[in-house]
């Protein structure tokens, strides 16, 4: 394998669509497709023969922002180890508890001595059940331990479970192996070359890379990585990955079932074979970057929708018909560009007219019940097209976001739904569902997620405030705050 190149491509080229054998009116057709069935895209990039011929945002979200990609990460791990076995470092037929000689054998489960590397590429290591909700619910262990002590049901490499924990243990072998977590090694070796400048891959109690989610990804870095493997390993002038590698991480290793056609086709390296002939990288809630060889071409996608499997069958049917041989002459008008350039996710439908009681709101203070988000009181000002939430913390700190009346004002926050590092950027929206409830949505820019604040209002001076997200998530949970209004 050769060295990376030196000067790594930062940018991927643009070019008109007509030029590349893309229809215009395929990218328009699925963007108003995603908008009407509300698949809550936050961006799209099409790249065919290495050129980005679409791409888009849907606002507050931007192309600068990284956003949380969730189980696209594990592709990134995959691709650790394929560079790691190039290096001569180890071998996926090696056993994993070779990478582990601390843990006491004779502890561990029927059968953990014949897992290799390879059944943990594969989610075939035997397990009936997810192994990193119980490492997550352990911060104190080791992980690795805990995922050797859960029961083994199936043979190896006989059964396909998604099982994050398997990704997690080939974190933690490379970081045995090669000296350096996960993040150190794949940036030199991997994000480098790509042009990718991601922050910090999050990492267990323990500093192990996770493996199975915790990268932060721009739009372009989803395009890119599948632009990698689409050429084959080659990328920017150089062999990143190894030729050998690619093929054998997007073949099909292990049956997949499911109800969702694309999640029924298979499973590779931490890969998922897709219909179509097409394999794809992918993140809960719509981080995809699903590359298709037979049209030369990646599709990246963000968003923060919970039913994900709904996204690619909509790809399918308006993108996948817009490719065709290269005969445009590029140039011509469609208003394409205009359309991506316009995209935005829609404020929520509040009241056009607030009600009278929200005149009482100015210069009131809601004190709120001792909890968990360590609030202390509520205060919330109305003002000439927006309002303004102030909140005060156990400690005294203030922090206050303005909210638009019926457009997503920018603002940030300390206080994060999703445990993994994030971007403080926020947007903001307010207003009256009914005459005694106020909302406040925060789409919080890098994640997929919204926090929904809700205030109902009691014909005395009480106040109920929930705090929630609008998707749910293992570890997830909706906050009641009693409250009490008064001056100050």
């Amino acid at each position: 394998m050769t060295k990376a190149a030196a000067s790594p491509v930062l940018s991927l080229p643009r070019a008109d669509p007509d030029l590349h054998g893309l229809d215009a009116a395929a990218v328009q057709a699925f963007v108003r497709a995603a908008d009407a069935q509300q698949l809550k895209l936050h961006s799209l990039m099409i790249v065919r023969h290495g050129h980005v011929l679409a791409e888009g945002w849907w606002q507050p979200y931007a192309a600068d922002i990284p956003h949380t990609v969730f189980s696209v990460s594990k592709s990134f791990t995959a691709s650790a180890i394929g560079l790691a076995e190039a290096e001569s470092l180890l071998s996926t037929s090696e056993p994993v508890l070779d990478f582990f000689p601390r843990l006491a054998r004779d502890r561990l489960q029927s059968g953990a001595s014949s897992l290799t590397l390879e059944h943990l590429l594969t989610m075939a290591t035997g397990h009936a059940e997810d192994t990193m909700a119980i490492m997550r619910a352990l911060p104190g262990r080791d992980w690795v331990e805990v995922f050797f002590e859960v029961p083994l049901v199936y043979p190896a490499g006989t059964h396909f479970l998604y099982n994050s924990g398997a990704s997690f243990v080939l974190s933690a072998a490379l970081q045995a192996r090669a000296g350096v977590t996960l993040d150190e090694y794949v940036r030199s070796r991997l994000l480098e070359p790509l042009g990718i400048r991601a922050p910090a891959w999050a990492a267990s109690p323990h500093g192990i890379s996770l493996g199975a989610s915790g990268l932060r990804l721009r739009t372009e870095d989803l395009a890119k990585f599948g632009l990698l493997y689409l050429q084959g390993g080659w990328f920017g002038g150089s062999q990143v990955l190894p030729e050998d590698w690619v093929a054998r991480a997007t073949a099909l290793h292990v049956a997949t079932r499911s109800e969702a056609a694309d999640w029924a086709q298979g499973y590779g390296y931490q890969f998922w074979r897709s219909t179509h002939d097409s394999y794809r990288a992918d993140g809960a809630y719509g981080q995809f970057s699903l590359v298709l060889p037979e049209q030369d071409a990646v599709i990246a996608i963000t968003a923060g929708n919970r039913d994900n499997w709904r996204i690619p069958p909509v790809v399918w049917e308006h993108l996948l018909p817009g490719f065709h041989p290269d005969t445009g002459a590029g140039g011509r008008e469609n208003g394409l560009g205009r359309d991506l350039r316009s995209l935005a996710i829609p404020a929520p439908g509040f009241r056009p007219d607030p009600p009278a009681r929200e005149a009482a709101l100015t210069g009131q203070t809601v004190t709120v019940e001792p909890n968990v988000l360590g609030i202390r009181a509520i205060r919330m000002e109305a003002e000439p097209g927006a309002m303004v939430m102030t909140l005060t913390f156990a400690d005294g700190s203030t922090e206050s976001t303005p909210a638009g009346r019926a457009e997503w004002l920018p603002g940030s926050t300390a206080l994060w739904p999703y445990d993994e590092p994030a971007d403080p950027r926020i947007a903001s929206c307010a207003g009256w569902t009914d005459e005694t409830t106020l909302e406040v949505h925060q789409q919080c820019i890098g994640t997929a997620f919204r926090r929904v604040w809700q205030f109902r209002f009691g014909d005395g001076d009480d106040v109920s405030i929930s705090v929630g997200l609008d998707m749910a998530y293992w570890h997830d949970r909706t906050e009641v705050i009693g409250g009490l209004m008064q001056p100050g």
